[in-house]
């Protein structure tokens, strides 16, 4: 016995500098897509909802960071019960973690996995946002992310990541979150607008992106902070997986840009900034969940059907009559569910595990168990937030008043605007223009 005991302490995994460092940068890079998506959505509202739609995001960094220590790891990580959610006492307020425990069969610490794990829970409930433009109390918006973190994603991330959940258990393969964080919260977001309704003028009146370098920005910083997101999600582990998962990343997000601006190009008639910003963000969408079960080639596929999928998606919030503000249905929720499936198809055995899609041999196995795990997901997020959203509609009310919502929402819930035009310039100066023509013969204002 004792020779076994010396044997398994020989076997048992050391702390690694080099990994516990590669995963603190990798957490600070899954932090800054919250900025990058607050900047990506702001920029693609109408001025007057800029701010509002910025807080959105940002109020999500303090909130879920809280639950996340209080109880959400636990539920998330600690000890399954039945399948559904995890929970262990010395999680709780990470009260019990001790700064040299090791995560269970890694080389980083507990801290460092759990504070990793909470970028992901921060951004999931802030990509909902995005359909809600333009229409919901900031303080409403607030109490739902307590809720929906803590009933909806907290479990979730359970099912898909914990040890025993029931999508773990079951095989689904979910790298990064294309199951756990993309249909998720595109599931959340329908569900929520068909309860909350369309903004005040929907399909009658412009709701162009105010700022359409903002939303580039923003896309940048997010495809930056993505490898962080994907290649940190194999947790430093060295065996070459998170290094492909780090190239599939940028192969899939190039393949999908240019695969949505040929279908935009095709169908409207333009390649537009807006698109090649969208379409990136399509691409990882789509890799999240694949991209360490595919090869190169096969990442070249994964994003460009995500790509052209997603692009025709967001149109179908015309033909079928839900605002969806800024498109999560049609990128995260679409994009997710490809990334997701895709993989019971160009699954290479050559990555994570030896499991094959259809295309190399493996039939439709692991196509079909990919299904559940998708399904599963969306009908619980997509009814949960459902009836979190008609609850709190019905108690506090969801929406700003119509007033409010034409006026402009950032001066309603936040007493500010984005931008202060008024001091901008000097005092009144005289125009150039001969005297005679029109109005312009006047003083203006600089």
């Amino acid at each position: 016995m004792a020779s076994a005991a010396i044997t398994l302490a020989a076997e048992a995994p050391k702390l690694s500098s080099a990994n516990t460092g590669f995963m603190l940068i990798a957490s600070a890079l899954v932090l800054i897509m919250t900025p990058g998506l607050a900047f990506f959505y702001g920029g693609m509202v109408r001025v007057k909802s800029t701010l509002n739609m910025l807080m959105m995001s940002f109020i999500s960094m303090g909130v879920v960071t809280i639950l996340w220590v209080l109880y959400g790891f636990s539920m998330s990580f600690g000890t399954d019960h039945g399948s559904l959610i995890g929970w262990t006492g010395d999680f709780v307020g990470w009260a019990g973690i001790d700064k040299m425990d090791l995560w269970p069969g890694y080389t980083i610490p507990t801290f460092v996995f759990a504070v990793f794990q909470m970028m992901f829970a921060i951004i999931t409930p802030a990509l909902i946002s995005g359909a809600l433009a333009d229409r919901v109390k900031f303080s409403a918006w607030t109490l739902f992310l307590v809720l929906w973190a803590t009933i909806v994603y907290f479990p979730v991330a359970h099912w898909v990541w914990g040890t025993g959940g029931w999508a773990f258990e079951l095989g689904v393969i979910d790298f990064a979150g294309g199951t756990a964080v993309h249909i998720n919260a595109g599931a959340a977001a329908l569900g929520v607008i068909l309860v909350i309704g369309k903004r005040v003028g929907f399909k009658k009146d412009p709701m162009r992106p105010h700022s359409l370098p903002l939303v580039m920005l923003g896309a940048g910083l997010l495809w930056f902070g993505w490898f962080g997101f994907n290649a940190g999600s194999w947790l430093g582990n060295d065996d070459g997986v998170g290094p492909l998962m780090f190239v599939n990343t940028q192969i899939a997000t190039g393949a999908a840009m240019l695969a949505w601006l040929a279908y935009e190009k095709i169908r409207h008639g333009a390649f537009t900034t807006l698109g090649a910003a969208s379409g990136a963000v399509a691409g990882l969408v789509a890799i999240t969940p694949s991209g360490g079960a595919v090869s190169p080639l096969g990442a070249i596929a994964v994003g460009a059907i995500a790509g052209v999928l997603c692009a025709a998606a967001v149109g179908l919030k015309f033909k079928f009559g839900y605002d969806d503000s800024l498109d999560v249905v049609g990128v995260h929720m679409v994009g997710g569910i490809a990334g997701s499936l895709l993989i019971g198809l160009f699954a290479s055995g050559k990555g994570q595990s030896d499991v094959k899609g259809l295309f190399y041999g493996g039939g439709m196995h692991q196509f079909w168990i990919q299904c559940a795990g998708v399904f599963g997901v969306l009908a619980y997020s997509l009814i949960a937030s459902a009836i979190l959203a008609f609850l709190l509609d019905k108690t506090i009310g969801m929406r700003v008043s119509e007033d409010e919502e034409v006026s402009g929402i950032d001066q309603a819930e936040h007493a500010e605007t984005a931008y202060d035009f008024s001091g901008a310039g000097g005092g009144a100066v005289k125009s150039t223009v001969p005297a005679g023509v029109g109005a312009a013969s006047k003083k203006v204002d600089a």
